[in-house]
């Protein structure tokens, strides 16, 4: 089973490791150039899912959260743009961070909070839920697949 059918499926983790294991696997996996829309509440582990995917595009960075420069780039043999979107109020201002810039390939983008610039993500975003469940175990979910190895929607 590949990593995108794993993902469908649903994964649990029990902890902050696994989940950086299940990151780094995917961040292996993917094409030069994927946007990633990390969708969940405050808490549930994006940016330790971040972390993961940085290990796993060859990145030794450290990667903390870009949430008060909203984002951060990390150079490696795919360059990691970590978005931080919370604090955006349009889709427009996107433009504003010249982001576009920063996307020499290989890329990746990975976005956290992405539903404040939905209108501004390319339609092959690869949407994932992040949760929490009752007793403390995360969830990792591939809502909206593309043909990179998974079933199209």
């Amino acid at each position: 089973m590949t990593i995108f059918e794993r993902l469908r499926a649903g994964v649990t983790t029990s902890s902050a490791e696994e989940t950086r294991a299940i990151a780094a696997e995917l961040g292996a996996a993917l094409p030069a150039d994927a946007t990633l829309a990390l969708h969940g509440d405050l808490g549930v582990g994006k940016t330790t899912f971040v972390q993961g995917l940085a290990r796993g595009l060859g990145i030794t960075d450290p990667i903390t959260s870009p949430t008060f420069n909203i984002f951060t780039l990390h150079r490696g043999p795919t360059v990691l743009l970590h978005l931080d979107a919370y604090r955006l109020d349009h889709p427009r201002q996107v433009e504003d961070l010249l982001l576009a810039d920063f996307m020499i390939s290989p890329w990746c983008l990975a976005v956290e909070w992405p539903e404040k610039i939905e209108g501004w993500l390319p339609p092959n975003a690869l949407d994932l839920d992040l949760g929490i469940t009752p007793d403390e175990r995360h969830t990792i979910r591939l809502r909206k697949s593309v043909a990179w190895g998974a079933p199209t929607d």
